[in-house]
């Protein structure tokens, strides 16, 4: 990667907003803000699921951060359209600041291979079709041996039969708990399951939630794989690759799940530390 990278969570943005990262965020203004808000049941599953996104537009890009449904204030579109740059990176709410940092960054450092990014094409299929897969070029990623046990932040399903089909076992985890498509108990405390686990996959939500940062440091401190699948943060990630995050699929906007047509991941891989 071509691009300077991030050794602590706090570093891209106090680096952002004194533009050491690029243009001048007070010169540059957010054009468009808008949230996606979706409701999920795949045929053939039990479960679903809620999404709802916070996106911002700057020029050709757009930064994402997704949030609990329900909890951001409807008034913080209507904050953040117009607004310049700098002021967004000091937003009281952090997924202002992560929307806000991921447009910046998406901006400066667009995902082409020119910046690390391998291009996995996405062909067009159900929302399924396209969940599974995603879920094959993430789980792609991590370099484990069969038996070995992943930590799963964030509980997609697809995900986990993925690492099923790889004979990986797995611990899933999300802060709201409760149990998976197949009744498998899904752990809140991610850092204390992280303990018992010998890689991590970890959704970009973390960021704005602010779990992102524990998790970073016991892969780095152990050296265990921690690889991202991002949707939240999508520019903001690779950055960390080689601090911590291994690996990352960097998925920005529009996502897999808003249309039935082809897309493109984005792969990154830390190539320094052998894994």
């Amino acid at each position: 990667m071509t691009t300077s990278v991030f050794p602590a969570y706090d570093d891209p943005l106090d680096r952002a907003r004194t533009g050491a990262l690029g243009p001048d965020p007070a010169a540059l203004r957010i054009s468009v803000a808008f949230t996606t808000r979706q409701a999920v049941r795949h045929e053939g599953r039990g479960t679903g699921y809620r999404n709802e996104v916070l996106s911002l537009r700057l020029g050709a890009a757009v930064g994402s951060c997704a949030v609990e449904p329900g909890e951001l204030p409807d008034s913080a579109v209507e904050d953040c359209a117009g607004a310049d740059l700098a002021r967004l990176l000091e937003h009281p709410s952090a997924p202002v600041r992560v929307a806000a940092l991921d447009a910046y960054l998406a901006h400066v450092t667009p995902h082409t291979p020119d910046h690390g990014a391998e291009p996995v094409p996405l062909a067009a299929g159900s929302s399924l079709e396209k969940s599974r897969a995603r879920a094959k070029a993430v789980v792609e990623l991590l370099d484990l041996p069969a038996g070995a046990t992943v930590l799963v932040v964030g509980v997609v399903n697809s995900l986990l039969e993925e690492l099923r089909s790889r004979g990986l076992g797995y611990v899933p985890c999300d802060l709201k708990g409760g149990t998976t498509e197949w009744g498998e108990p899904v752990a809140a405390d991610a850092l204390t399951a992280a303990e018992h686990c010998d890689a991590l996959l970890v959704s970009g939500m973390t960021l704005g939630n602010g779990t992102f940062e524990p998790l970073r440091l016991h892969a780095q401190r152990h050296g265990k794989q921690l690889v991202m699948f991002a949707q939240t943060g999508s520019a903001v990630l690779p950055r960390f690759l080689g601090h911590g995050v291994s690996a990352v699929c960097a998925e920005p906007y529009p996502f897999f799940w808003l249309d039935g047509g082809p897309g493109t991941l984005h792969r990154y891989r830390h190539r320094g530390d052998g894994r």
